[in-house]
């Protein structure tokens, strides 16, 4: 019988279980995950079952390291997310935070675009810490993202993005995330994906301030390849601040959003 070991294709007994294999290969491992579940009682295995074995507080060698990361997904989820590229237009509390998630479950390129630095009221809901103050935010986040995951590709433009560069920045994007607080650069963003990149998906977001309803915030999909995240009216104004709890919400819409697309889930 053929099943996967830290994601390494191995051949064993059709007899064994779950924790025969563990005592035969790494008696020591704590913890033992089966096709993404951490197994609490023995399990009985089949063909093409995925096992990994982890020792608390051993660092994995390189080659351990990627299969350990994605030992928690769901089967057949990591090998479509490391081929795709996702563009990330912003790197503030919904960009850093998108770019966080979507580095975590192993989608293997991202395009990062900033122009801006870290600065200290950024912390209240960005992905950041008070030594990345006064970096460029693109080099802090890559920074953050190589101590995530090191084995997706980051690549980093630090530039302001219009229409004169949006399509040469994205161009290997099958998916962009619009992810400004400025409601002009917004619009230019979409207006720009939609009506000259046809192909791409757009996934952006729009009301997201205060402590309002978790519930108001939603996904909605308003044409084939364009989904909009947010509740739609709670703009950031005087009275009525940014915080890390509903921006992340927001946030992590839009990671899952980008994730369903590439995994084929275009319906909201």
């Amino acid at each position: 019988m053929k099943l996967y070991i830290n994601e390494k294709l191995v051949e064993v007994k059709v007899e064994e279980t779950a924790f025969s294999l563990r005592d035969r290969r790494k008696k020591d491992a704590d913890i033992v995950i089966l096709n993404g579940f951490i197994l609490k009682e023995d399990a009985v295995l089949k063909e093409g079952d995925k096992l990994s074995f982890i020792k608390r507080g051993e660092t994995p060698s390189q080659e351990d390291m990627e299969g350990l990361l994605v030992s928690r997904h769901t089967p057949g989820v990591h090998e479509k997310l490391k081929k795709a590229t996702v563009g990330i237009a912003g790197l503030g509390g919904l960009g850093s935070n998108i770019a966080v998630a979507l580095a975590r479950v192993g989608v293997g390129k991202l395009v990062l675009v900033d122009f801006d630095v870290v600065e200290p009221s950024n912390l209240n809901r960005q992905q950041y810490f008070i030594k990345h103050i006064g970096m460029k935010k693109t080099e802090a986040m890559k920074k953050l993202l190589e101590d995530i995951n090191p084995f997706i590709t980051v690549e980093t433009v630090d530039t302001y993005l219009d229409k004169t560069n949006i399509e040469e920045v994205f161009k290997e994007a099958e998916v962009i995330v619009e992810a400004f607080d400025n409601p002009v650069c917004k619009a230019e963003l979409t207006t720009t994906v939609l009506t000259r990149m046809k192909d791409r998906y757009i996934v952006a977001a729009s009301g997201m301030a205060g402590y309002f309803s978790n519930n108001t915030i939603i996904t909605k999909k308003l044409g084939e390849k364009f989904y909009l995240i947010g509740d739609g009216v709670s703009e950031a104004k005087v009275g009525c601040g940014l915080m890390a709890p509903r921006v992340n919400i927001a946030a992590n819409h839009q990671a899952n959003t980008v994730m369903r697309i590439i995994l084929g889930e275009t319906e909201v």
